[in-house]
């Protein structure tokens, strides 16, 4: 059987054995960023993130990242209790104090704190948010293009769990993934509530239909930077470009398909469901695509 690959596979880097991190306002070794089991991200999956990738630099689109942070903090009823220029300035010291320059890649966490028992209700939070930044050496290798099988697990309906929001809570993406693992693919292809293809259980999905590039309506997935990025870039250069609903019968006669996301931002499919999607390689939009946006994140 194919070793499973997944979007977020990096070449392994030896610096990241002594990773400086950022807790609650210090910044510690690797070994000591600890939080407690009272914690609510722990405990129960109560938090928001973002992560962010580091070109030459700059932190790609970091407005929109803390932007939707804070979005999805309010969404939650969560008082960060950091303003935008502190969180900001709290990436950089972290950055400055690993050394990094370029890709890297940064996970911004923020929970609702520690718990004084151990139940849901958020009054138990009460000594104020676990602030905590991940961020390592993290180079893309991909080995080939990703396979995806479509699975049960739906990315559902605003009233059950948003999924617009970046939550804590991915159970049900991790248990899609597991179900597409199982089924010999590297990741999961989810449908919306309707039976219409809609996204990943990591990434935004796009195919592309002689010389045309749809994704789905947005309704029902994370509307993520990287992918309105993807579209911006259709539309400033004249390609054709689709927010809608379309099938599985759609997408298998799809001339390409790709993913797209903050970590590897454009990643190509080869296969769903066992069916190769056109030439089971990058396809010529896919790395048009992946150029534009190379220059984008670069300008």
């Amino acid at each position: 059987m194919t070793e499973h690959v997944s979007t977020h596979q990096a070449e392994e880097d030896a610096r990241n054995e002594n990773l400086m991190l950022f807790l609650n306002g210090r910044i510690v070794p690797k070994a000591e960023a600890l939080v407690s089991v009272y914690d609510s991200g722990f405990m129960m999956g109560d938090g928001v993130w973002e992560g962010m990738r580091l070109y030459e630099g700059r932190w790609a689109f970091l407005d929109e990242h803390l932007d939707r942070l804070f979005e999805a903090a309010k969404a939650i009823d969560l008082d960060i209790r950091m303003t935008a220029a502190e969180l900001e300035q709290a990436l950089r010291d972290t950055q400055a104090a690993n050394g990094m320059t370029t890709d890297a890649h940064a996970r911004l966490m923020v929970t609702r704190g520690v718990k004084i028992r151990p139940f849901q209700h958020p009054q138990l939070s009460q000594q104020g948010p676990t602030v905590t930044i991940i961020m390592e050496h993290s180079r893309p290798k991909i080995p080939r293009p990703i396979t995806l099988a479509t699975v049960p697990h739906l990315r559902g309906l605003p009233m059950t769990q948003d999924p617009k929001l970046n939550s804590h809570s991915k159970l049900n993406c991790i248990l899609a993934c597991i179900a597409a693992q199982k089924a010999g693919a590297d990741e999961a292809l989810m449908l919306d509530v309707h039976g219409f293809v809609n996204t990943t259980n990591a990434c935004n999905f796009f195919i592309v239909k002689k010389g045309e590039v749809w994704t789905s309506t947005g309704d029902y997935c994370m509307n993520g930077i990287t992918r309105r990025k993807v579209i911006d870039l259709c539309r400033a250069n004249g390609i054709p470009v689709f927010e809608r609903n379309f099938s599985l019968v759609d997408t298998y006669s799809a001339d390409e398909a790709f993913l797209t996301g903050t970590f590897g931002a454009q990643t190509p499919v080869g296969s769903i469901d066992g069916r190769q999607i056109g030439s089971g390689k990058m396809g010529p939009m896919t790395e048009r695509l992946r150029g534009l946006y190379k220059q984008l994140v670069l300008a």
